[in-house]
């Protein structure tokens, strides 16, 4: 039984936990009580104290007995409305049912209290109106701002939900490039729950109790201190890419949260001095993205080139490392 109001900027749901929900964790089994909320804010509200489970406050991860009483009773902050902004969009592929675009490096995706405006969900506005109608105008996967690469957006109720559908099953292949530092022996997979970091807030780490993320990692081109990697997620956890590859002791070049200083390999010439310590973004590159089409279910690739920041700095490792064998 679910029962709920709204009223004003309040909202306040009252439910019991069926005995079916036994065992699953708190999050998990308010998203099934109350599927019109994300788990996002579900999880953010569990951890701010505002939901009551027999009158105690439960953390995410304590599992359910079922029967309990939950009362959810949250003030809701203002929600500004998004407006269209005319910023210029790399489309890739574009239908009736979904777009494919090339996201650029510094482009935030999601508007937010730093950044109320100036990203994709504006220009997806701008390039689509009747994209208002849909829950971030479309929206189902994100890259963080300084992540480059391909995204997929869906034009249509159905293709909203059959692509959040596809991406929970893991059906949803997504791959990356990333030059990181050091010099790989070999590829492999990284299978670490990720979780927010205890102490810095707005680091995610590797930590017991996390929620489980696969990482499978390629090698593809060997440098002298560093190694350009190909890259595909299996879960799609925050910061995955950065936080794996980081645990491994081969942090993402120029990554500003885990990356740390560039790392200069001996006699460096300066134009790969230069290249390095001027990289002020993750070497990071969704290049390429496969799916089912949500609409026929015809199997859909697609590529994006490497962005001119990282093929020039790929370019510099190379001639560095051509021009220390040739010596």
């Amino acid at each position: 039984m679910i029962e709920g109001e709204r009223q004003g900027g309040r909202l306040r749901r009252t439910a019991v936990v069926p005995e079916a929900l036994a065992g699953l964790r708190t999050d998990r089994a308010l998203a099934r009580l109350f599927p019109d909320l994300s788990r996002t804010r579900l999880r953010a509200w569990l951890e701010a104290g505002l939901v009551r489970l027999d009158g105690r406050s439960p953390r995410p991860r304590d599992p359910v007995r079922g029967g309990e009483h939950v009362v959810l009773d949250v003030v809701l902050a203002p929600v500004a409305e998004d407006r269209p902004e005319p910023i210029p969009l790399r489309i890739v592929h574009e239908d009736e049912t979904l777009i494919v675009l090339d996201k650029p490096p510094g482009l935030v995706v999601h508007p937010a209290a730093g950044n109320p405006a100036g990203t994709l969900v504006n220009a997806l506005l701008h390039h689509d109106a009747a994209l208002a109608a849909l829950p971030r105008a479309g929206i189902v996967h994100r890259l963080d701002k300084d992540t480059s690469g391909l995204m997929v957006v869906a034009r249509t109720p159905a293709a909203h939900k059959a692509l959040v559908a596809a991406l929970a099953r893991r059906e949803v292949m997504r791959e990356y490039e990333a030059v990181v530092r050091g010099v790989m022996t070999a590829g492999g997979t990284v299978e670490a729950p990720i979780g927010r970091h205890p102490v810095r807030r707005q680091r995610q780490a590797v930590v017991p109790g996390g929620r489980p993320a696969v990482t499978h990692y390629r090698v593809m081109e060997r440098f002298r201190a560093h190694t350009r990697v190909r890259v595909r997620l299996e879960t799609g956890r925050t910061h995955q890419i950065r936080v794996h590859m980081a645990h491994i002791g081969h942090p993402v070049v120029g990554d500003p949260l885990y990356g740390g200083r560039p790392v200069l390999p001996r006699g460096a010439t300066p134009e790969l001095a230069a290249a390095l310590r001027g990289f002020r973004r993750q070497a990071l590159h969704a290049v390429r993205l496969a799916l089912r089409h949500p609409a026929t279910g015809e199997p859909c690739a697609w590529q994006a080139p490497l962005p001119a920041d990282m093929a020039a700095l790929v370019a510099v490792l190379r001639a560095d490392r051509d021009t220390g064998e040739g010596a």
